[in-house]
This record gives structure tokens, sequence and C-alpha cells, in this order.
């Protein structure tokens, strides 16, 4: 069950814009994040959730997705997340962010994994306008930073998960029908020694 969940897990960048997701969802994967490890068990990341369409609108242009595709702006209307979570450092609780770096990774992956179990999905994004996103969000920078974005939506694409080509090359594409590729490194070439 892991297993296929975690092969599910993809990063969605094309969404069904005309199937909204409820706040209510949105807080069922911070129920998940909220019982992951952290640092020293201190629990400096904070979550702001929207699943409201103005303010998702206002989220998006500050947003940069899929780096390796030249050509490819991010989703079109119609195609855009309907919720996101910014994960945040609440900078009383852990002032030396990168203390908890890991964490944001846990618990990201672990809301991501939850959102593919509930029938939709999502993306990390941490290539981000944050000051801007800052202000869009209401968040104030004394005492918060955005250390990433998980944008959602049902995925309104497929993902095909493959070797590496003949040249190694692990870099994603999309195919000239815009179907999306991503080479994973084979087990062979993970596990190192005996």
């Amino acid at each position: 069950m892991l297993y296929d969940l975690v092969r599910q897990n993809r990063s969605y960048r094309s969404f069904h814009e005309d199937r909204p997701l409820r706040r209510e969802q949105l807080i069922e994967l911070v129920k998940l994040a909220r019982f992951c490890p952290a640092s020293v068990n201190l629990q400096p990341l904070k979550y702001r959730l929207t699943a409201d369409p103005a303010l998702c609108a206002k989220i998006f242009p500050h947003t940069a997705w899929a780096r390796l595709l030249k050509d490819y702006p991010g989703p079109a209307e119609g195609e855009r997340p309907t919720g996101y979570i910014a994960i945040l450092y609440d900078l009383k609780i852990g002032p030396n962010t990168a203390r908890f770096d890991k964490d944001v990774g846990i618990v990201a992956q672990t809301m991501l994994l939850g959102a593919v179990e509930a029938g939709f999905g999502g993306i990390m994004i941490g290539n981000l306008d944050r000051p801007a996103l800052m202000e869009v969000l209401g968040l104030d920078p004394e005492r918060y930073q955005i250390a990433l974005l998980l944008a959602l939506g049902y995925p309104a694409e497929a993902i095909t998960l493959e070797d590496p080509g003949a040249n190694g090359s692990v870099a994603y594409y999309r195919d000239a029908e815009g179907h999306h590729h991503v080479p994973k490194r084979t087990l062979e070439e993970l596990i190192v020694g005996e």
C-alpha cells in the first residue's frame, strides 16, 4: 500500500480547476503533519492554508513551475491548483530555521502522501516570490518565514515513471503530446556495496 502511494505521489503541474478542494481536506493533511517527527521535538512549523478561489488566484502569480521545462510557463487557466498549504517556520519557536529544514521535507512528503490517499495530489514549490507571498497571505515577517508551498488539486495529467535513458539523464521532460516523463535511477544504481 505505501509502495503504491509513493509511486502515485508525483509532482503534478496540471489540475482540474473545476473540481475545487475544500478547506477541510487541507486540514486533514495538517492533521497528518502534526504527528511527524520534529528536531528536538520543538515543532516550529506552522501552516497557512487556503482553498478559497480568490486567494488561490492571488497566490499563483508568485510561484514558478518546472524549471527544467524551458517553454512551460506553468499551469494554464483552468488547470491551476485549487488549494495551497504554505509551510512556515515560526521564528518565535525556532529562529535557527536551517535546523528544521529536514522537518519541512518530512511534513511535505507526509501531506502529499495523504493527498494521494484521499484522491488528489500536489507539488512542492520552493521557487517563490516569498516577500510578495508573505503579503498576499497576510503573514508577519517578524514571526514567520515561508519554507515551502504545497500546491494542491485533482490532477489533470498522467505522469510516467521510467528508467534513465541511454545517456543516463534523470531530467524530467514532456513528450510531443504533453505527457510528463520522470526518469528514476534504478535500484541497482542506488544501493552501494553489499
